[in-house]
């Protein structure tokens, strides 16, 4: 096998002749490259073990690559940085990544160029709102409007700040004016975020809990709904499908798990649980809605929880799943598990396709704290990687036909965290 060390140069943007258009309906709340723009992948891996979420007690590197799609090259992550003073789990949008670095003293606004982690522009905490590294949630409400919020450091409160990311001054901040329920106490840190278009409305979903440590959570999840210029919520509804968003704990920093349609409906990933097993639900709220839509599930043969979820277009939705029944041992399988699966959830035929190649299903992948995969909408190929007990491979789905090819390998010791498109 052909063994390559791909890092980003002048050489390698030449190379590059793809570019990327937004497949979202909401071009400019989107975390997707200009349209117009050359791109590379970033890909994250973990050393020695999984990482995802601060696990990778060994460190992460990052590395530029060009080109993913060699099925007989072997990337070797080694030549890419180990970052150490910033975190993984950031927010990408262009060709720069936004997030509260392991200081937990500021807002970063970084570009990985050369294989190095930059600093573009920086804007320190004020007036007592902060936020602690990996534990927050972010909507876009323009292209330069960006929303981070999460529950205080006693989990009483929801904080948010609201930043210009041009310059990454501070816009607003301050506190929810949400109502705590009677028995409980605890708030779940993060909650999810998510930016509406056609009405100009926040989602943040979140929910209580009696105590921080084992303690039991309300029956339902809320949906607040806000208006992103006052910051004020208009609605705090609960919904009656499921107890929990997925991704409660760090919003979308790594997993993606809120999406919208063409017809900007909003999808989530959430999850029950049944006889003490996390199963897995897509749910909607339609267009135009406040509140969760009863009875809706697109992901019907739910094994486990819907890790990731990503949106490809005509309905159709690139999962990574977990299958509780690959560890009958363990109530849940856990990030070491060799038990998570691709599919295709058709949200309107509410139908889940297992992803094959070759005739059959690809292998089970051990990682539940990592998005290893990424939509290039130029060529129209979803990457996504696996981690097996034998091989960390890159596969490509061709989202027009459905077929499924192998791409690159990373070498061993090496464990898939994130990958990224990022613009030039």
């Amino acid at each position: 096998m052909r063994k390559l060390n791909f890092f980003h140069s002048a050489v390698a943007v030449l190379m590059l002749a793809a570019t990327f258009v937004a497949c979202s309906n909401d071009d400019e709340s989107s975390d997707a490259p200009n349209p117009t723009s050359k791109v590379h992948y970033d890909l994250t891996v973990a050393v020695g073990n999984h990482g995802g979420m601060g696990q990778d007690k060994q460190g992460h590197i990052t590395l530029s690559v060009a080109s993913l799609s060699d099925p007989s090259a072997t990337i070797d992550p080694s030549q890419g940085a180990e970052i150490t003073d910033y975190t993984m789990e950031g927010i990408y949008k262009g060709k720069y990544i936004y997030q509260v670095p392991v200081s937990a003293n500021r807002f970063s606004k970084l570009e990985f160029v050369n294989n190095r982690m930059q600093v573009v522009q920086e804007q320190p905490f004020k007036d007592g709102i902060t936020f602690s590294p990996r534990n927050y949630t972010h909507a876009w409400i323009n292209d330069n409007t960006l929303v981070i919020m999460a529950s205080n450091g006693d989990n009483n409160k929801v904080i948010f700040s609201k930043l210009n990311t041009d310059n990454m001054s501070i816009i607003q901040q301050g506190e929810l004016n949400i109502t705590q329920p009677s028995g409980y106490t605890v708030l779940t840190s993060s909650g999810i975020l998510a930016y509406r278009k056609s009405d100009n409305k926040l989602f943040y979903f979140y929910y209580w809990k009696t105590k921080k440590r084992n303690g039991v959570e309300e029956p339902f999840f809320h949906v607040a709904v806000i208006n992103p210029e006052t910051m004020q919520v208009e609605q705090d509804n609960t919904n009656t499908e499921c107890q929990q968003m997925q991704g409660s704990a760090y919003g979308e920093l790594l997993q993606q798990i809120v999406f919208f349609d063409e017809n900007d409906n909003l999808y989530l990933s959430a999850f029950n649980d049944v006889d003490g097993k996390n199963i897995g639900r897509l749910l909607r709220i339609k267009r135009g809605e406040y509140n969760v839509e009863a009875g809706y599930n697109a992901f019907t043969d739910a094994k486990g929880k819907l890790l990731t979820v990503q949106y490809l277009g005509n309905g159709k939705v690139f999962a990574y799943c977990g299958d509780n029944s690959v560890t009958p041992s363990k109530a849940n399988p856990t990030i070491g598990d060799v038990a998570y699966y691709y599919s295709i959830i058709d949200v309107n035929n509410k139908t889940v396709q297992r992803l094959a190649y070759n005739g059959t299903d690809i292998p089970y992948s051990s990682g539940s704290f990592s998005q290893r995969s990424t939509l290039n909408t130029a060529e129209n190929l979803m990457y996504f990687g696996v981690n097996t007990a034998s091989e960390q491979r890159i596969y490509i789905y061709n989202v027009a036909t459905g077929a499924v090819t192998q791409g690159a390998s990373i070498t061993s010791g090496f464990y898939f965290d994130l990958l990224r498109v990022v613009e030039e």
